[in-house]
């Protein structure tokens, strides 16, 4: 299975599980998302999540746009997206606060990802970027929206418009990461897991500040 669901004390992680392709999203992957969200949102013993990928490289590089199942180039774009890139960047229907575990690149959707997670703990080696522009496209999933409404309008057009990356600590320094630790500390226990067991708050409370944010 592309991605892993695990609950545990109020806390669900989220795992892209694909690290052989840098946790990229395939067609299968982005169905098995969407079901994902879609269960968090009606789960009563859920009051906070952490979306990650396995291994050591990689968030998510985007989209998968090498693989052989499900559509591709053009197609891939011009298809619909409810909630954005992996079925997150843009919902707007979960009430619970999503943090974004970064263990490594997060590009083009994997980015989008993060930008549409409430609280950012990465790895202090993990990479941002939209390099959409590179290779004729546009971050039409979240990217192009979200980026400039969480960061100054002329960083988010210099992103935007060059493709470039961005170090963990350029990215936390613009307002788009929270903290910044050594990878040792994203493991069981290390500052994303903290974060998440501060957000075991009661559970209507969580959800009303969370959607009047959102719709704020």
């Amino acid at each position: 299975m592309p991605i892993s669901l695990d609950i545990r004390n109020y806390v669900a992680r989220v795992t892209i599980d694909r690290p052989e392709v840098m946790n990229a999203i395939n067609a299968a992957a982005e169905a098995e998302l969407e079901a994902v969200w879609s269960e968090l949102e009606h789960a009563s013993n859920v009051r906070v999540v952490v979306l990650t990928g396995a291994g050591d490289r990689a968030f998510c590089v985007g989209a998968d746009m090498k693989s052989a199942a499900g559509p591709s180039g053009l197609d891939y774009w011009a298809s619909a997206r409810r909630g954005g890139f992996g079925g997150i960047s843009l919902r707007d229907t979960l009430d619970v606060p999503v943090i974004a575990r970064v263990n490594g690149h997060a590009l083009g959707g994997g980015f989008e990802m993060v930008l549409g997670c409430d609280i950012v703990v990465a790895a202090d080696d993990a990479s941002f970027g939209l390099p959409e522009p590179r290779v004729g496209r546009m971050p039409l999933d979240g990217g192009m929206v979200l980026l400039q409404r969480q960061i100054p309008h002329r960083l988010a057009m210099g992103l935007l418009l060059t493709g470039r990356r961005i170090t963990a600590r350029e990215a936390a320094s613009c307002g788009i990461v929270n903290e910044t630790v050594p990878r040792r500390e994203l493991d069981p226990g290390g500052a994303a897991h903290r974060t998440a067991r501060r957000g075991r708050c009661a559970g209507i409370t969580v959800a009303g500040r969370h959607r009047g944010l959102a719709l704020a």
